[in-house]
């Protein structure tokens, strides 16, 4: 009966993932805020029992007591997480808070299958930051302000990254991380957020000749340090959210033109110059000529694809341990081994609605500071899930890049949870304006 059961679950999780996605864009297309309530409630209903159908078969394949209570503990935060955040912020993008849960839930599915420890790490990590950022969309009515200090965030930015590069802990062959007090983290998350705040500030001050330029040195200056630090799928997200941003304030195909051009050429010239970008390129091309050694990441993520199919083996049916780094870079892989390609092709889609209402509100919003904040972390956002996706199927080169709120990192979800709040405020602003210029309009009818 049981087995019977495990075998059934791969299709019901696949229903739920699949009845979710499709209420996503039921929503975005949904102009009644009434029947976008409903499509919430639904969806919320379709991750709570995903999530207890997985942790439920989690616990039948491990018998390890411990899958019960951690299940327990999720499903209490993402309860409380969803109604509270609600309560306190009435005009919020309510789609967009359960877009969230649901990321954070399936990769807390995916990390206690891979390594229980790394769950309750990562879990750890999401509660706190969920408390850290859960005043974040009130400080955004504030955010006017924040549109003062363009080199604040370019210096400091620029000199974290800096730091980095000169004593910053090594992995992979890249320099990514520091270590304070114990605790490492990855400051490239970071300032990607104020990345995009500083460059937002300089084209909301001038679109002019002279601003382009000085935004384009340092923004060429954070790409520069970044690849000198071989991080290069960092360097490409800022590059790329540069480009977009530099293109959405000034509509100079020129501009845009260039910035391709200059990413080419620098991509050739990366390929010349350091030997890892060389290794990873023979990697993409023909990984089944060094399988053991080069190719090796690569090819186990291609034959865990392959083995899942569509509907995935399930849970605890798969070998997904075999992918070097799998709890990071190659998730999405273990997802379609086990979980299926419809279920992980889902999740994606699910990443690109978030993106969508990044771009909806950016296109809504009037004042050009918030409209390029609100665009540029959009960028950012779906960029990483690209080269995530990407490097995971062979589409494009692995970049060591994490998929959002899904891979195991706490930096990752941090930054994550602050470029949503962010958004969130944004919204919250929006909706707040749109109800005030309604009643002014109210007044003046004489209702």
């Amino acid at each position: 009966m049981v087995n019977v059961f495990i075998e059934l679950s791969r299709y019901l999780l696949i229903l739920l993932i699949a009845l979710y996605t499709g209420w996503n864009f039921y929503y975005l297309c949904s102009k009644n805020e009434d029947r976008r309530r409903r499509v919430v409630h639904l969806q919320n209903a379709a991750m709570f029992l995903l999530h207890f159908i997985a942790n439920l078969i989690l616990y039948l394949k491990s018998q390890d007591g411990r899958v019960v209570l951690f299940y327990l503990a999720q499903a209490v935060f993402f309860a409380a997480y969803l109604g509270l955040y609600g309560l306190f912020y009435r005009r919020l993008s309510r789609l967009l808070v359960s877009n969230m849960c649901l990321l954070l839930c399936v990769g807390l599915i995916m990390l206690t299958r891979l390594s229980f420890d790394h769950a309750v790490r990562q879990f750890m990590v999401i509660a706190a930051c969920a408390l850290a950022t859960w005043v974040i969309p009130f400080i955004i009515e504030y955010m006017w302000q924040l549109s003062r200090f363009p080199w604040i965030y370019g210096t400091v930015g620029l000199a974290l990254l800096i730091l980095v590069w000169l004593v910053g802990n090594s992995s992979s062959g890249a320099q990514l991380s520091l270590t304070f007090a114990g605790l490492s983290f990855q400051p490239s998350e970071f300032v990607k957020l104020s990345f995009v705040f500083f460059v937002a500030t300089m084209f909301y001050r001038s679109t002019g000749r002279r601003t382009v330029a000085v935004t384009t040195a340092v923004a060429a200056a954070h790409v520069l340090v970044l690849v000198l630090s071989k991080d290069l799928g960092s360097a490409l997200i800022y590059f790329v959210a540069y480009v977009a941003m530099l293109f959405a304030a000034t509509s100079r195909w020129l501009y845009l033109s260039a910035g391709l051009a200059g990413g080419c050429g620098a991509s050739v010239l990366a390929y010349a110059l350091f030997s890892h970008v060389r290794v990873r390129v023979a990697a993409w091309l023909d990984p089944w000529a060094d399988i053991d050694n080069r190719g090796y990441q690569i090819t186990q993520s291609l034959f865990a694809v392959g083995t899942g199919g569509w509907f995935g083996l399930g849970l605890y049916q798969g070998m997904p341990y075999r992918i070097p780094v799998v709890e990071k870079d190659f998730i999405l892989s273990a997802i379609s081994e086990e979980l299926g390609a419809v279920f992980a092709v889902c999740l994606l889609l699910i990443c690109l609605g978030c993106f969508l209402q990044f771009v909806l509100l950016a296109v809504r919003m009037e004042a050009m500071f918030y409209k390029l904040v609100a665009f540029g972390l959009g960028m950012v956002y779906i960029t990483q899930v690209f080269l995530t996706a990407g490097g995971a199927v062979r589409f494009i080169p692995s970049t060591g890049v994490t998929l959002p709120f899904v891979s195991y990192g706490g930096s990752s979800v941090f930054a994550t949870f602050i470029m949503f709040g962010v958004l969130q405020g944004l919204y919250i602003l929006k909706a707040n304006d749109e109800e005030e210029f309604a009643l002014e309009e109210a007044k003046e009818c004489g209702l």
